[in-house]
Order: structure tokens, then C-alpha cells, then sequence
């Protein structure tokens, strides 16, 4: 636990850090947290990101509810340092979510969007690809916990994380051919190969919008829960994965994402070097013992 000492320690860091603008302050403030407060905690400010750790689960919360979580650039930016701050020696799996019951995120700031340039909405979209892309290839599991509205940027987004629960009031759509614009942040790319590029080229071209049980029927969601009971059942599916080994579901997870961009014979190949890597673990040793002996494993690679 943080002492009394390392509090007022804390504190100075930050009024520091703010008081002079440090370059990154808020990735070094989290850092320092991660650093004093052990891994029972909470976290807070940055700026519209939360942070909470909770044991070895992170949970991340897009803080922006009167704008329904809109992502603008300052929401990109935080959500950037704030995956460049997860600990990996430490969490083991990631959650993010949405502030409030209305939505998880409504998509991106369309009154920032309206004014940009050819260029601008470039590198806005730039921006967007390179933070989701982050998130789908962290070695960890991450789960999206959809409370709401996941529309355009908010779809995309759920779509970069590997497993998706969301709330029975939950929607899911790429609006974005109504305002004149494609989709920007994956979604052209992840939804086709999430749900197939038929289902795909409708809800882009119709600009449909479809509910949780529909999204369920189609692969976009794993699972539709009551909205009080989403956190608590995303925090559930993660202590399970959690049970497993851990490297080898990083392993699994590098197969997966890496063999469903490449042809079938690569996949192949991939997944046959990776499941030879697996057998020089002491998980490997462990899990296959504590089977023969018909007892529970101790997997502790990580």
C-alpha cells in the first residue's frame, strides 16, 4: 500500500508535473501510480481517460459523457498515453468501456471533423488507426464492455479489442456514408472480417444501425448482458482467461490476428512455430503434469 510519505511525494510529482507542463506528464504520472500503488487501485486523470487497476485486470473508461464519449483529439492523445502505460509485467487483461449508460463511444467528434482539410481528416484518421491498432496488437487479452452506443469510431474501437460484451441497450453501426464520409478508423477493414464483407458492405452502404441481439447473431458481439451486470461479467471472463496460460494465450492471440491477415498456408506455418515455442514453457510442463495427475495447474508464465 502507499505510505503517508510516498503520498505527499505523489502529490509534489504532480503539481510538478503541471505547474512546469512536462512533456508526457500524464504518462509519467501514471507510471509513478503504477509504482507506488502496487496493483490494487484505481486510476484516474487522463484527461478524458480513467485508468483503474484492479489486481491484474486494467480498466479503461473513455471519460467524455456529455458528448455521448465522442472521440476528438485530445480523447485519441489520452487514450494513447494511457495504452503506452499499461504495465504488461503486470496486467494481464484489459477492459475498456464507455463513461455513463448512454454510450460506450457515439463515434468521432463530428464539430472537430466538419472543419478539416483533405489533409487533416488524413492524419485524423492516421491518428484513430494508429491508437486501435495499438490496442488489437497488445500481447493481453482486451475486452470491450459496450454500455451503449458504439457508432462509427465506437464500433471501430469495440472492433480492435479481441472480445466484445456488450449491454442489452447496445447499437452498433458505421453511420459514416450519411455524413458524405467513409469510415476512418478500421472500420471498412475489421468489420468485413468480423461479420463478412456482405453484412459489412450493408451496414456501411445503408448506414444501418443494428441493436445488441442482432449484433450478437451476426459475431459483432460475444455476448448481450443487462447493463448492470456488463462490468462485473467482462471482469468475470477476464479472471477466467486469466486462469489459463497467459503466454500461451499471447501466443494463440499473435496466431490469430497475424494468420487471418495473411494466406492460410502462412497461418499454418506461423501457428506451427508458435505451438513448438509453447512446449519450452514452464507452463507446458505444468499444465501437462498437473493433467496426468489430475489436479488443478499452477500456470505462471507471464
Amino acid at each position: 500500500m502507499m505510505s503517508k510519505n510516498n503520498f505527499f511525494d505523489l502529490h509534489r510529482f504532480i503539481n510538478l508535473c503541471r505547474k512546469e507542463m512536462v512533456e508526457g506528464w500524464k504518462v509519467n504520472l501514471l507510471r509513478m501510480l503504477l509504482m507506488y500503488g502496487a496493483l490494487t487501485v484505481f486510476f484516474i486523470f487522463m484527461g478524458f481517460i480513467d485508468y483503474e487497476v484492479d489486481g491484474q485486470v486494467g480498466i479503461i473508461t473513455i471519460n467524455r459523457p456529455k458528448a455521448l464519449n465522442a472521440l476528438n483529439s485530445e480523447v485519441l492523445k489520452d487514450l494513447d498515453a494511457t495504452i503506452d502505460a499499461v504495465d504488461l509485467d503486470a496486467i494481464r487483461c484489459l477492459i475498456i468501456t464507455g463513461a455513463g449508460e448512454k454510450s460506450f463511444v457515439a463515434g468521432a467528434d463530428i464539430g472537430e471533423m466538419s472543419t478539416l482539410t483533405k489533409a487533416e481528416g488524413e492524419a485524423f484518421g492516421k491518428a484513430g488507426n494508429d491508437v486501435f491498432r495499438k490496442i488489437e496488437t497488445l500481447p493481453i487479452p482486451v475486452i470491450a464492455a459496450i454500455n451503449g452506443f458504439a457508432l462509427g469510431g465506437g464500433c471501430e474501437i469495440s472492433m480492435s479489442c479481441d472480445i466484445r460484451l456488450c449491454s442489452e441497450n447496445a447499437v452498433f453501426g458505421q453511420p459514416e456514408v450519411g455524413l458524405g464520409i467513409t469510415p476512418g478508423f478500421g472500420g471498412t477493414q475489421r468489420l468485413a472480417r468480423i461479420v463478412g464483407v456482405g453484412k459489412a458492405k450493408e451496414m456501411i452502404y445503408t448506414a444501418f444501425n443494428i441493436k445488441a441481439e442482432e449484433a450478437y447473431r451476426i459475431g459483432l458481439a460475444n455476448k448481450v448482458v443487462p447493463q448492470a451486470e456488463l462490468l462485473d461479467t467482462c471482469k468475470a471472463m477476464a479472471e477466467k482467461i486469466m486462469s489459463k496460460g497467459s503466454y500461451a494465450i499471447s501466443l494463440a492471440k499473435e496466431a490469430i490476428n497475424t494468420g487471418t491477415e495473411t494466406d492460410l498456408s502462412s497461418g499454418l506455418t506461423l501457428e506451427a512455430d508458435l505451438f513448438g515455442l509453447a512446449f519450452s514453457t514452464d507452463d507446458k510442463k505444468e499444465g501437462m503434469t498437473a493433467f496426468l495427475e489430475k489436479r488443478k495447474a499452477n500456470l505462471t508464465d507471464f
